[in-house]
C-alpha cells in the first residue's frame, strides 16, 4: 500500500456541524503545512498545549495563516495554566470566557470553528457549557462539542445547546461502556473523536508496543504499520468517527492520513473486535 498519493480525502468525510471535515484529521501541535497539504482539514488543539516558547494556537496561526476556507480547528478549553504554568484543571464559567478569548487572540481569529469543554469528574456540567452556549449565542463560538465526558453529560448538554462532537480516549481494548458511548453518539449524528487511538493504554507514550500476533498479521498483509491498522479499526467503527492522531515524524503524518484508506476486510475486522472484546 503505498502512501506517496494517498490524501485525507480517502477516510471520506462528516458533517462537523455546518462544516465539512476529512475523518483523518491531525492532533497539533506539530508538521502543519505538510498536513495540510495532504488534504488534511481538522486539525484539534488548545490553548493550554505549549512549549517553553509558544503555544500549539500561535504554532498554527504562524503555519497556516491565512487559513484555507476549508479548515475547521477544534479547541478545547476547562483545563488551563496560570503564567507560572502550573496546571489548573477546572475553569469557572467566568474564566472559560477568558479561555475562549484567549484562543481566539493566539489564532488570530474572530471566532472559534468548534470548541470542546474538557472536564475531569463526574459533576454536572450544566453551568459551565451554559457559558459557553452564551458565547456561542453572541457569535464568537460556531459549534459546540464536550471531551472527556459520560453519556450523562452529554444528555445535559443538550437541553442547552447543540452538541456537533465527543472527544474522548478510545482505541483497542476499549470497554464495552465506550463502545456504547461511541454506539449512542452515531445514532444522534454527533462526531466522535478518539484520541490515544494509536497509543492505546501508552497514553502519551506512543503506540503500544505490545501488538498482538494477529495485529502484526494484518499488518503485513496490506504492508502497512501496526499503528496504521489501529487507525484503520477505529475509523471502521462508523461513519461518524473521526481520528486525530498527531506525530512530528513527516513519515507517520502520510502514514496515518494513508490509513484512512486503508481497506480492512470483514474477516479482518472480525479478528481486530474479537481482540479488541477481549481487551475490554
Amino acid at each position: 500500500m503505498t502512501t506517496q498519493t494517498i490524501t485525507a480525502a480517502a477516510s471520506g468525510t462528516w458533517e462537523l456541524g455546518d462544516r465539512t471535515v476529512h475523518r483523518v484529521g491531525f492532533g497539533a501541535m506539530r508538521v502543519l503545512r505538510r498536513a495540510v497539504e495532504l488534504g488534511v482539514n481538522h486539525i484539534d488543539t488548545a490553548a493550554f498545549y505549549f512549549s517553553p516558547l509558544r503555544s500549539a494556537n500561535e504554532l498554527i496561526n504562524r503555519a497556516l495563516a491565512p487559513y484555507p476556507d476549508d479548515l475547521v480547528i477544534t479547541t478545547k478549553v476547562g483545563p488551563g495554566r496560570d503564567p507560572s504554568g502550573r496546571w489548573l484543571p477546572h475553569a469557572t464559567p467566568e474564566q472559560l470566557r477568558g479561555q475562549v478569548e484567549e484562543n481566539l487572540r493566539q489564532l488570530g481569529r474572530d471566532h472559534l470553528d468548534v470548541v470542546n469543554l474538557r472536564i475531569v469528574g463526574t459533576d454536572s456540567i450544566a453551568e459551565r457549557f451554559g457559558a459557553l452556549a452564551e458565547l456561542r449565542a453572541a457569535g464568537l463560538i460556531r459549534h459546540l462539542g464536550l471531551s472527556n465526558v459520560r453519556p450523562h453529560h452529554l444528555a445535559e448538554a443538550r437541553t442547552i445547546a447543540p452538541v456537533v462532537c465527543v472527544q474522548n480516549m478510545y482505541g483497542m481494548g476499549a470497554s464495552p461502556e465506550q463502545k456504547e458511548f461511541l454506539r449512542i453518539c452515531g445514532e444522534q449524528r454527533i462526531a466522535f473523536v478518539p484520541f490515544y487511538s494509536i497509543a492505546g493504554p501508552g497514553r502519551e507514550g506512543g503506540a503500544t508496543a505490545d501488538d498482538s500476533r494477529e495485529v502484526h498479521a494484518i499488518a503485513r498483509a496490506h504492508g502497512v504499520s501496526t499503528a496504521q491498522v489501529r487507525l484503520a479499526w477505529a475509523l471502521h467503527q462508523g461513519p461518524h468517527v473521526l481520528v486525530i492522531p498527531g506525530t512530528g515524524d513527516p513519515g507517520h503524518l502520510a502514514q496515518n492520513v494513508a490509513a484512512g484508506a486503508l481497506p480492512l476486510s470483514a474477516d479482518e475486522l472480525t479478528v481486530l473486535d474479537a481482540l479488541h472484546h477481549e481487551n475490554a
